[in-house]
């Protein structure tokens, strides 16, 4: 028969429950070190025996109540019973102090886990008050304060300036900041308007807006975080596993072959009964696995709390393990390595002494790309705006595919693309401004031409820049004993390689232009050297995610099935 896993403090047991077991504990200890000190200041005095007999009270009572529980209701024994068998043998050969450690280690081993597992409950309470009760809801009838778990799909929700985000969606109408630490990581609040995707549980700014929902409350990306941190407090890592397994038969060995030791050789061998039971009763408390006991539980647990406490989700105690072992990691580009955002890092201006100038060549540039839905055009405006530069309203816009966009701005033709766009009104690219583009495309950067219909005037540089800290992370691992640190990206070779080197990742251990199975291949061939990690945020990491031996997910607010496939999250 299978023996029942350890009991472990069930949903309903609070802070009372590991107050009495840490107070039994602390308890269990004080009476054994007033029973050792009077003992050496009197000798063996009745009261000793009296301390050490409430020691045992203190720290064997809830054991002995759970060994009996089990050995009667489920009929297994278990490493309790040995505990408070090998506790009370000691008792019985005069050994007091030697059982009532037994005992205290036990007892304290009990607190310990109940206070590991206490404290990821706790976490996970507190991400789900992050959740609003109710939101308002705009219906045909009006404003309505509904419960969250009533907003459909694709209705509106008003979040007022101060209030949390009830449902993930996209904002339709209003501009504000939203304070979305708690699921993306971000320390500062971030500006959302039209378009903008937000989370449930996040803090809007001094703005109020209209979100349309995208998701129902309970498929939320914070009520996902809630279920990981729950998920993972009930999983159980290899190691834990077999100690559960193992500690009912380990029981069940000792005890029988202490009692053959208490009545086998007095039998058989004419050894005195006295001098028998003496030699089981040692056995028994040589024999009690303390440090077994004592160190998985309570370890992993308090593992699992640190990391959630420091924005690391684990979905299993066994990929605790799993990470301890890793030889090798493999990190996406985009989105992991980098922002996943692109934006403006250099502006060219060709001829520095004409009308042209750094403002003027953005401002005109970022005005002409207003109605643009390109996202080097979007990068463009973001950084216009951000240096606080007034945007006209273009006129007569055209997007051309492939080349550019063309717009009037305040009477003036504006060119916003590449060389081939400038061919079309008959302007050509200077030998220097090529030069200067390709000195910035070699850093990884993509060079648009920004002018008039007489040719460029300048040079802006977009690029997904390098994620701050990204350089040290691959520092430090490799510092930590990873071997090979690794770079996996669909992109192009050019871009791949310009940010490998500023991560300080070798050129022979960049692998670009992949499509998801080719990644997915990629870490087959990598595991066949060890362990690996892969490192994501997008739908296209998610089977390399799913094969590799531990998948990382790049923040709360990545795809939903980079999330789901990956067995710890990056918050």
């Amino acid at each position: 028969m299978t023996p029942p896993p350890r009991r472990r403090p069930d949903d309903e047991e609070g802070p009372w429950e590991r107050w009495r077991l840490g107070g039994a504990a602390l308890l269990c200890w004080t009476f054994l070190v007033g029973a050792v000190l009077l003992e050496r200041a009197v000798g063996p005095v009745p009261g000793v025996v009296a301390l050490f007999a409430l020691a045992y009270l203190a720290g064997g009572t809830f054991a002995a109540w759970g060994a009996l529980t089990d050995l009667f209701t489920h009929r297994t024994v278990n490493v309790d019973l040995l505990m408070v068998t090998a506790a009370i043998g000691a008792a019985a050969v005069g050994s007091w102090a030697e059982g009532a450690i037994l005992l205290g280690l036990f007892s304290s081993s009990n607190a310990l886990e109940h206070h590991a597992l206490g404290r990821t409950r706790r976490a996970v309470r507190a991400l789900m008050e992050l959740s609003p009760q109710v939101a308002t809801v705009l219906r045909p009838e009006g404003e309505l304060t509904v419960p969250v778990e009533e907003i459909r799909l694709g209705e509106t929700v008003l979040v007022r300036p101060g209030e949390r985000v009830a449902v993930d969606g996209v904002v339709i109408g209003g501009e504000t900041a939203i304070d979305q630490a708690a699921i993306t990581g971000e320390s500062v609040p971030v500006g959302k308007g039209p378009g903008d995707p937000v989370f449930a549980g996040t803090i809007n700014g001094s703005g109020a807006v209209r979100v349309r929902a995208e998701k129902l409350h309970q498929e939320s990306t914070l009520a996902r975080i809630v279920a990981f941190v729950a998920q993972a407090q009930e999983q159980k890592s290899r190691t834990q596993r077999f100690t559960d397994a193992f500690e009912g038969r380990y029981a069940v060995g000792v005890l029988l072959f202490a009692g053959g030791l208490a009545v086998v050789p007095p039998l058989a061998f004419g050894v005195a009964w006295g001098e028998a039971f003496y030699r089981a009763m040692t056995l028994l408390v040589v024999a009690s696995p303390c440090a077994l006991v004592i160190s998985t539980p309570a370890s992993t647990l308090s593992a699992l709390a640190n990391a959630a406490r420091h924005g690391i989700l684990f979905k299993g105690s066994n990929h605790l393990e799993d990470a301890g072992a890793l030889q090798t990691v493999a990190f996406d580009k985009t989105g992991t390595l980098t922002v996943g955002r692109p934006s403006l890092t250099d502006i060219v201006v060709l001829d520095p002494g004409g009308i042209w100038d750094e403002a003027r060549l953005l401002r005109l540039a970022a005005s002409a790309e207003r109605l643009s839905e390109h996202h080097l055009g979007e990068a463009i405006v973001r950084a216009a705006r951000e240096r606080g530069l007034a945007l006209a309203e273009p006129e007569g816009f055209r997007a051309i595919a492939g080349k550019g966009i063309v717009a009037e701005v305040a009477g003036e033709t504006v060119v916003v693309g590449n060389d081939a766009l400038f061919a079309e009104f008959g302007a050509t690219v200077g030998t220097a401004a090529r030069a200067e583009a390709d000195r910035l495309r070699s850093d990884g950067k993509t060079a648009i031409f920004v002018g008039d219909a007489l040719g460029p005037a300048g040079i802006l540089a977009v690029a997904d820049t390098v994620r701050p800290g990204a350089a040290a992370v691959v520092r430090r691992l490799r510092a930590q004993g990873i071997g090979r640190v690794v770079m996996l990206t669909g992109d192009n070779g050019r871009v791949a390689a310009a940010i490998a080197a500023r991560v300080g990742i070798d050129p022979a251990d960049v692998q670009a232009d992949l499509l998801p199975e080719e990644k997915l291949a990629v870490i087959a061939g990598l595991q066949r050297a060890g362990p690996v990690a892969m490192v994501g945020d997008g739908v296209n990491d998610a089977p390399a995610l799913a094969a590799a031996t531990l998948g990382v997910a790049m923040g709360g607010a990545g795809t939903d099935v980079a999330l789901e496939t990956a067995d710890v999250v990056l918050m």
